[in-house]
């Protein structure tokens, strides 16, 4: 069973910076890959960006496309999503998630299985 816990969240202006980090214990396979999604009030969760084969490939939204860069440190199990050039659309509850990549066709998603609580960023 694996935990994961974020942090970083806050409350920026538009154009402001935020980092956030999500630290994975228990059972983890490195086979997994990670990422973040984001669950706002009233809708469900939409994927924001992920990461595969420790760094080999991401992904990202269109929507935060050139301002979000996700990377991660496998030496201290810890997620990052660096996000530059906030928008007010970008407010959220923000958490980090885990599960094996899956290829369907040539579509090659990651099916998250543990999500953590999340870290809530509000920009106005």
């Amino acid at each position: 069973h694996v935990q994961l816990v974020e942090s970083g969240g806050g409350s920026v202006q538009a154009g402001g910076s935020l980092t956030l980090s999500c630290v994975a214990s228990g059972y983890i396979d490195k086979r997994n890959c990670m990422g973040w999604v984001r669950q706002i009030a009233g809708e469900g969760r939409e994927g924001i960006a992920t990461i595969y084969n420790g760094g080999g490939s991401t992904w990202y939204h269109g929507s935060v496309k050139g301002r979000f860069t996700i990377s991660q440190d496998s030496a201290k199990n810890t997620l990052y999503l660096e996000m530059k050039g906030l928008k007010p659309e970008d407010t959220g509850m923000y958490a980090c998630a885990i599960g094996p990549g899956v290829v369907r066709g040539v579509i090659r998603t990651c099916d998250f299985e543990s999500y953590g609580l999340g870290t809530q960023v509000t920009v106005s």
